[in-house]
């Protein structure tokens, strides 16, 4: 495998549909990182992963991974990174052991030795049948296959959803693991932004198929703020100062994207940090600038 800075590079990748377009999306993942791919249901995120692994054709656009052409490449980009997804993608009727034989025949890499150390580590049974495993029990089975054939990139989606908060941290902490090795990457589409903020590097936020935001995660943490002040006060801040505002019958909640301006603009109001779940929530909002 040559060598590369990105772990994954997206440049104006485009797919129309009827009545969606995924437009022109662009964004980078730095080799050694763990990007948080956010965005409501329907935002784009689901569509940008299946272009990535090369599932759906996209109409323009390029993709690298691991420094390769996601379609010419494809063979060989298989054999070194991993997804894992939502719902699993193995039979009921199967279980570990006729799993970890499967995987023997695809990867050239397969590690059985890994394989059953991630087994006995998350506790799962070798001859059960999938069809009665839990959902965390589930996902935690695709972790132990994507993870024991040396991909150097693991693509999520979605693979927390659902899952009890101590199965989470246990994932979280595997992942933390995985990225020790700083030839390691991962993407890791999720709604449970408290998750990403924990464990992310990096967060690309995607909104109706556009990219709003890409960069390091504690720029955008600490860039972004809320101003919290009355309806009075309110009507003197300037519509092109903020992204939108939250509007009750205490007062207004409004989101910065500059806290620094802000604080300059409006000395006497009083400014907060915020979280990722509300940064996505004042930006789906920004088209009506004003919500309650």
């Amino acid at each position: 495998m040559n060598s590369y800075e990105n772990a994954i590079e997206i440049q104006d990748l485009t797919k129309k549909y009827d009545g969606f377009t995924l437009d022109h999306v662009s964004f980078k993942v730095p080799r050694g990182s763990i990007m948080g791919f956010i965005g409501q249901n329907g935002a784009g995120k689901t569509t940008t992963i299946k272009a990535l692994l090369n599932i759906l054709k996209f109409d323009e656009g390029s993709i690298r991974l691991l420094g390769m052409d996601s379609v010419k490449d494809e063979v060989e980009i298989k054999e070194n990174i991993a997804a894992v997804f939502d719902e699993i993608p193995f039979h009921d009727s199967f279980h570990a052991m006729a799993l970890g034989k499967m995987f023997k025949g695809l990867y050239k890499n397969w590690n059985e030795d890994t394989y059953f150390a991630y087994l006995d580590r998350f506790g799962l049974p070798r001859k059960k049948k999938i069809g009665d495993f839990s959902k965390g029990m589930k996902m935690k089975l695709q972790i132990a296959t994507a993870l024991s054939h040396g991909a150097r990139l693991l693509i999520m989606d979605e693979a927390t959803t659902g899952l009890d908060p101590i199965v989470r941290n246990e994932i979280l902490d595997i992942f933390r693991e995985y990225l020790q090795d700083e030839e390691n990457s991962i993407l890791m589409s999720s709604h449970i932004t408290s998750d990403l903020e924990k464990i992310a590097d990096g967060i690309t936020f995607i909104d109706r198929g556009k990219i709003l935001l890409s960069g390091y995660k504690d720029d955008i943490m600490e860039s972004h703020g809320v101003i919290k002040c009355t309806k009075e006060d309110y009507k003197n801040i300037k519509k092109e100062d903020f992204i939108s505002a939250r509007v009750n019958d205490f007062g207004v909640e409004i989101m910065v994207c500059d806290q620094d301006a802000a604080k300059k603009a409006y000395p006497d109001l009083m400014l907060e940090k915020t979280t990722l779940e509300e940064i996505m929530l004042f930006y789906v909002n920004r088209d009506k600038k004003e919500w309650s």
